[in-house]
């Protein structure tokens, strides 16, 4: 099928509904582009060719992505039968032996799963190298990082092998890389997918689960199949008042917007991004928006990042030596790479007194950060203070610590907020730099509030589609 990587998820879906296509080409498809690309991509890491064939023939269920073809990100998300290794020598070796609900409900959607998608080590890194599954390559330049920690989710859904993949987001981990890659990520609302039925990994909902997308409505389609509770699930999801598909046909009407363009460290924008958020507050006021000039969000940035720290190497130290326990190794140089083995090490040394400060700030600190959505409906923001860098710039294995956050002060902008309140917030690709890569910006809602997100960005998709940019690597 020639045309194969022009379709979205639910176009390829209906093809196979009117008896156009089969599940079985499609299928062939996706394979011949992995083959194509993957040596230059190094993207798909798991190839399960032969099971997806015999599930392609099989009468797959009448979901709204009845034959579509699909990749799991290899983290913490099970495939029965298939290795998780979580980007990290420590799982070599590890088979799951079930399907994580949310790969129970990919199936029940009628997605054919044949792959598993690069990731880095836990996906600590805002990239996707390392020394386990090798460095994963953008499409749109091979030289330079995809994002991460669901770079290879990207650069498959990028380059066309799939329309759409399974990726997750810690503190940015769905929104960078798709950034990164021209892509759209919708990072929902904490809770609003399943994460069992062992959810430990999910960072009590500061990591969260979706797809990266070329298309809204794709992103909203697969929200509203999988996105409803868990009989055991001891937090339920903020409710929604009708499909996220009626969302994306409603106008959004006029919103306050407020733009900040704070970082971390004070860092000046790219010229490149600068010029893109500016178009971007002009396009939302030319749309009808009104535009709220926000110089700071008011809070200490560094105080909450220290929190998340804490917070977040305490549960490191549990999920690693759970990992260790259960695959009878050490935690050492030979099982865990540098960047993860010193962030264990550092971690080693808070006390539960920083842990507990930790929880306590993130939380009152939420509070300061939701309250100011009472003066708006949604807040845009860079994603990124550049584009995406040369591959070894945020090398996990030989940048030293100090540097490392310092170079990641310089590239990225405050995705991390969104996990740690719990909102949910998007990328959307609104250009290119001056040397082709893509750049794109972040929008964040109310808490529960993916249906205003989603009703922008369909009107941002028709009021300047981003369909017909395609990488070098493509197709």
């Amino acid at each position: 099928m020639n045309e194969y990587e022009n379709y979205d998820g639910l176009g390829l879906a209906h093809l196979v509904r009117q008896g156009e296509v089969h599940p079985s080409e499609l299928l062939e498809d996706a394979i011949a582009r992995t083959e194509r690309h993957n040596p230059t991509l190094n993207a798909v890491v798991h190839k399960a060719y032969d099971e997806a064939r015999a599930t392609a023939r099989r009468n797959l269920p009448d979901g709204p992505f009845k034959g579509v073809p699909f990749l799991i990100k290899d983290i913490s998300m099970g495939v029965a039968g298939w290795p998780m290794t979580n980007g990290s020598a420590l799982l070599e070796g590890y088979i799951s032996p079930v399907d994580g609900e949310l790969t129970r409900r990919y199936r029940a959607a009628g997605m054919v799963l044949f792959g598993k998608t690069n990731t880095p080590e836990f996906g600590i890194p805002g990239t996707t190298e390392g020394r386990f599954l090798g460095n994963c390559h953008n499409p749109w330049n091979p030289l330079h990082s995809t994002g991460g920690s669901s770079g290879g989710a990207a650069a498959c859904v990028a380059s066309g092998i799939v329309p759409m993949a399974h990726a997750s987001d810690g503190l940015g981990s769905i929104r960078i890389p798709a950034a990164q890659c021209g892509l759209f990520g919708m990072k929902p609302t904490q809770f609003r997918n399943p994460g069992g039925p062992d959810d430990r990994g999910r960072a009590h909902g500061m990591i969260v689960d979706h797809v990266v997308t070329r298309t809204v409505r794709d992103s909203a389609a697969m929200l509203d199949w999988t996105g409803y509770p868990e009989d055991e699930a001891p937090y339920a999801p903020a409710p929604k008042a009708r499909p996220y598909m009626d969302e994306i046909q409603k106008a959004p009407g006029k919103l306050r917007i407020a733009f900040c363009a704070e970082t971390v460290q004070g860092v000046d924008l790219n010229p490149d991004v600068k010029a893109t958020y500016d178009a971007t507050v002009k396009l939302m006021g030319e749309l009808g928006h009104t535009m709220i000039d926000l110089p700071s969000l008011g809070v200490n940035l560094r105080r909450l990042y220290k929190a998340q720290g804490y917070v977040s190497g305490a549960m490191a130290i549990v999920g690693y030596e759970e990992w260790a326990e259960k695959m009878g190794r050490e935690l050492n140089e030979t099982t865990l790479e540098w960047l993860a083995l010193i962030g264990y090490r550092a971690a080693k040394e808070a006390t539960p007194k920083d842990v507990a400060w930790g929880l306590q700030t993130i939380r009152q600190t939420s509070r300061e950060i939701l309250a100011l959505y009472r003066n708006f409906d949604v807040l845009l923001q860079p994603i990124q203070i550049s584009p995406a860098p040369p591959l070894g710039f945020l090398d996990p294995m030989n940048v030293r610590a100090r540097e490392f956050n310092r170079r990641q002060g310089q590239i990225f902008g405050l995705t991390p907020i969104a996990n740690l309140t719990g909102q949910p917030a998007m990328s959307v690709p609104m250009a290119l730099s001056s040397d082709g890569l893509p750049i794109a910006m972040m929008f964040s809602g109310r808490y529960g509030d993916e249906a205003t997100l989603f009703r922008l960005a369909a009107q941002i998709e028709q009021a300047q589609p981003w369909i017909d940019r395609k990488p070098p690597i493509w197709g």
